[in-house]
This record gives structure tokens, sequence and C-alpha cells, in this order.
């Protein structure tokens, strides 16, 4: 019985031992893990270090800064002012042509060039009215003529220029075999003539 006694104390005691080295008051914390991300620092190929060089070495003295000068003009000291330009000068009389022919008629014909605006002219013969008025349109309208030896003016007097301005017109003018002696357009203000001349040999 004694050794039975013996042996729980001694049991007891060495657990008693036990549980107080575990509860100590001397501690020793785990140590923390570096969760931080690793940076990878990145070395430019070879190839690329003569330019990262070459850019390091550049000063401020190699750089061209020479920018060239502009000589503004100053609008107060402009005196004279520039000449306004039309494309087209319609407010004249127009040359619409001189042409050589061995013809003994001709055949003149004419329409509105643009989009028919009732365009008005008047046709003359040597100065002589042929036709008072005629309306264009898309048409082809006209007159034959003989032709005398010398010289043949032909005008056409714009009467009007129609809704658009100026009066336009599309021209031809053939021989008595069907060949064409001219062909082109007029572009005219009211009252301005377009003068075209066929000459007989």
């Amino acid at each position: 019985m004694k050794r039975i006694l013996f042996l729980m104390i001694a049991i007891s005691m060495s657990l008693s031992g036990y549980a107080q080295n575990e509860f100590s008051s001397k501690f020793t914390p785990i140590p923390l893990k570096n969760n931080a991300p690793k940076i990878k620092k990145e070395t430019p190929p070879k190839a690329d270090l003569p330019k990262i060089i070459s850019q390091k070495v550049i000063k401020k003295q190699d750089v061209s800064l020479d920018v060239p000068k502009i000589n503004f003009i100053n609008p107060d000291k402009i005196t004279k002012k520039p000449e306004k330009l039309d494309v087209i000068n319609y407010k004249r009389n127009q040359n619409l042509g001189s042409f050589k022919t061995g013809s003994l008629t001709a055949k003149v014909r004419y329409r509105d060039a643009a989009y028919v605006d009732g365009d008005k002219i008047r046709v003359y013969l040597n100065d002589k009215v042929i036709d008072y008025e005629v309306v264009l349109d898309g048409d082809f309208k006209g007159f034959e003529i003989k032709l005398e030896k010398g010289i043949n003016k032909i005008d056409f007097e714009a009467l009007n220029e129609g809704f658009a301005p100026p009066n336009t017109a599309e021209f031809q003018v053939y021989d008595d075999k069907g060949s064409i002696i001219s062909a082109s357009q007029w572009n005219l203000g009211t009252d301005f003539k377009g003068t075209l001349i066929l000459m007989k040999d």
C-alpha cells in the first residue's frame, strides 16, 4: 500500500512540474514571415544599354534651339487693300472667238449651259437683229445663215440673267458639211454681248 501511495505522489509531482514548465514566464515568440512582395529589378538588355547611356550624357549645349524668326505684318501698317478677284467677270462684253471657214452656210445652235432658269438672249448678224427674244432651255435652238465673203459677225446679247446669274449658254457652230467650227460657252451680265466672228475665204 505504501508503494502505491508513493507511486501516486511521484506521478503527481512529475505532472505538476511539467505543467509549470509549459506555462513558465519565459516566452519565445514565433518569428513573423515577410509577406511583402519582392520587387524584381529588371536590367535592360545589353542592346539597349548604349541608348540609355547616350540619353544621360546629352547636355543642354548639345541641343540646337535655333528657331527662325517670323516677321509678322502689323495690320495697322497695311495701306493698300487687296484687290477683289472675280472668278468670272461676266459684267463685260466677251469675245467668243474668230474662225476661218470656206463653208457657204453656218448652222448656229445654243441652249442653257446650267440648269434652266429663264435666261433670255437677242441674236444679231452683222449688227442686224435676226431674233428679238430667245428663251434658253435644255434643248438646242438655233438658226442657219448664209455666209458672206469676209467677216460675218454674230452677237448674242443677254436680256436678263435668269434666276441664277449670270446668263449662261452653251453654243455650237457647224459648217455646211456638218463639221464643227466652234463649241464653247458664254457667261454674260444683262445688256452685255458675246461676239463670234466667222471669216469666209
